[in-house]
């Protein structure tokens, strides 16, 4: 029952969380280069260059996802007493 009740807490964390990496993906490239991030489909682009953009965005996008999901799982908490998710193996 919690996994259903928690659904629109992961859906709009979810959404946040794209805005908010998106942003800061930015940000950082920004510091990196004065051009904009190159797209794996750009025939000219160097390669390291779209790799390195590439594992950027990835890094950036999993971090702030995995920081959105765990305060929307406490957030939860909070409000339920219920933790959404696997219980801690001990």
């Amino acid at each position: 029952m919690a996994k259903l009740l928690f659904a629109p807490f992961s859906i709009a964390g979810s959404l946040v969380a794209g805005l908010v990496a998106r942003k800061a993906f930015d940000r950082v490239w920004s510091a990196i280069d004065d051009e904009e991030p190159p797209e794996p489909g750009e025939e000219d682009e160097a390669l390291e260059r779209v790799l390195i953009a590439t594992a950027l965005q990835s890094l950036v996008f999993s971090v702030t996802r995995a920081i959105f999901d765990r305060q929307a799982r406490k957030a939860f908490r909070g409000l339920t007493g219920t933790w959404p998710g696997a219980k801690d193996k001990a």
